[in-house]
């Protein structure tokens, strides 16, 4: 299996707008969908991808064969061409597109040629999803000496010259036969602005991915801030970079408390599209430790490796800001990277110290690991007081506790507003990053973080009470309880990466969640709608 998933580094993909005549034995093809809907195809719809290899007869009996418990597949052409099926139950805090499922199989069964097609087949609403399901199959980084681009990285800046790689990496050929609400198959080609939102969150997702994947002597602060510059340049930007001694003295307690034993300085990064017109301002702000040791509070030997994908919260807000622009986003947006590297040194922040955050006021640190809060603090309150936000969301790989209480495959979602959770929700069953819900309870809940000697303790007194929930709250408390705008908490610790492997979790959440706010008719199809918000629950003294 790891051959098998080593000869997947660095993939092109190429997303077409229509099936294309291809044969099987010079270029595999696997094709995936849900049972109902691979019984409604022709062996005529998808003829020009198996003839002159499978006949109709042996299309048909392949269909017919497939039981999926929860996957099942059937070889057409020795195993150069295959039919695979999804699971067939889909409960209600499951996304409907199965993503988590084609991912796998794609996985599981790609052949390795240098060129292969996908044929997903799928209902209209569950495109999106499924395309970015393809996406995160095929990361960008590997270091292995053998196999397709040995040691190679495919950059982000790479990723725009499709059709021009090298012989050495393989070509994935993903098309679609979509089902339409009324049972039918479509035989419209999908359009250009269609396959313009597809790539664009691939890209942003293989980004993510890829910023996660890599490890801190390749991807540390001064490598993140350039990948930001690097995606500022080409949506025109200017980005603004606060770092080291500047972060010190312009207040930023925790982001620079954090990454002050570095040897390379902390940062904070700032990306903002502002277009004319914009009623809103939307900032996304996203953890960045791009290692954690723990701190002087350190980690032990089994639980510091993996620490490298503490920047998933940031990763996933550059490549969801990326994308977001590119599908001409009609708000002001903002994505507010806070970097650091939690290291061990001489400047260490102890146990015992107190800093003063942006928000202004003051943190007693009894636990150095638990850093990511503190950096989020400051992004939260620069985003209220110098970008004047009226919706607000912070994305980290926060708390070990957040797969425990959600589980691995769902991101916990906290907020000050029952509407913008509601949203949330159904943006994670749209996109395929699925959310659930933690309890927002401030006045029950923040006295955890009592302190004798400042505002608050950096942790909770009693860890078996709603760690996750007490975690994101911390973060809320320097924007304060009573902030009048939107603020959304998620926690991604668990579904940031599957095994060993980072997802891009965020990315399509975060473009789904906003949909409505971009001028791509993909987004804003399956965007929450924005229904009645529930009638206000009025706290009585």
């Amino acid at each position: 299996m790891l051959n098998r998933l080593d000869s997947l580094m660095a993939a092109e993909i190429k997303f077409n707008n229509a099936l294309t005549v291809s044969d099987p034995h010079y270029k595999p093809v696997l094709i995936i969908g849900q049972l109902r809907n691979l019984n409604l195809l022709k062996f005529t719809h998808l003829s020009c991808k198996l003839e002159p290899r499978v006949n109709e007869s042996t299309f048909k009996n392949a269909i017919s064969c497939l039981h999926p418990s929860p996957t099942d597949k059937c070889s057409l052409y020795l195993d150069s061409a295959t039919v695979a099926a999804v699971p067939l139950k889909c409960s209600r805090h499951n996304t409907p597109s199965r993503s988590h499922a084609i991912t796998r199989l794609i996985k599981t069964h790609i052949m390795n040629a240098n060129e292969e097609n996908i044929v997903i087949v799928c209902d209209r609403t569950d495109l999106f999803a499924s395309a970015c399901a393809v996406a995160r199959a095929f990361p960008l980084y590997s270091r292995k000496t053998s196999g397709h681009n040995k040691g190679e990285i495919r950059t982000f800046a790479d990723m725009n010259d499709v059709g021009t790689n090298d012989n050495t990496s393989p070509k994935i050929n993903v098309e679609f036969v979509v089902i339409e609400s009324d049972g039918q198959i479509s035989e419209e080609p999908l359009s250009a602005d269609d396959i313009g939102c597809i790539e664009e969150a691939a890209r942003g997702i293989r980004l993510a991915a890829r910023l996660v994947d890599m490890p801190c002597n390749e991807m540390n602060v001064g490598h993140f801030v350039n990948e930001a510059e690097i995606v500022a340049e080409e949506l025109c930007i200017r980005p603004t970079v606060i770092r080291g001694e500047e972060l010190r003295e312009r207040g930023f307690g925790g982001i620079y408390g954090v990454g002050k034993a570095a040897s390379v300085s902390p940062a904070l990064v700032v990306l903002s599209h502002e277009p004319k017109g914009a009623q809103n301002t939307i900032a996304l702000v996203g953890k960045g430790i791009v290692y954690d040791t723990g701190g002087l509070s350190i980690k032990g030997k089994t639980a510091m490796p993996g620490m490298k994908r503490d920047c998933g919260g940031a990763a996933a807000i550059l490549g969801a800001f990326y994308a977001a622009v590119k599908s001409g986003f009609k708000e002001n947006l903002h994505a507010v990277l806070c970097l650091a590297e939690n290291a061990v040194g001489p400047n260490a922040t102890r146990p015992d110290d107190i800093h003063t955050l942006y928000s202004g006021r003051t943190v007693e640190i009894n636990n150095t690991d638990a850093e990511g809060r503190l950096v989020l603090a400051d992004g939260v309150s620069y985003a209220n007081k110098d970008l004047k936000a009226n919706i607000i969301l912070d994305m980290a790989t926060l708390t070990g506790a957040q797969g425990v209480a959600t589980g691995k495959l769902h991101g916990a979602i906290l907020t000050n507003s029952e509407e913008w959770e509601i949203k949330a929700l159904e943006a994670g069953r749209k996109s395929g990053d699925l959310l659930a819900p933690i309890i927002y309870l401030p006045e029950l809940l923040f006295t955890e973080f009592a302190s004798y000697v400042a505002d608050m303790k950096n942790s909770v007194a009693e860890r078996s009470n709603a760690q996750p929930s007490c975690a994101g709250l911390f973060v809320g408390a320097h924007l304060g309880f009573d902030y009048p705008g939107v603020w959304m908490h998620v926690d991604m610790a668990a579904p940031v990466a599957s095994g060993e492997r980072a997802t891009g979790y965020g990315v399509a959440l975060l473009l789904t969640l906003f949909g409505n706010y971009t001028k791509c008719s993909m987004l804003q199809s399956i965007a929450p709608s924005d229904a009645e918000p529930p009638p206000k629950r009025v706290c009585r003294d």
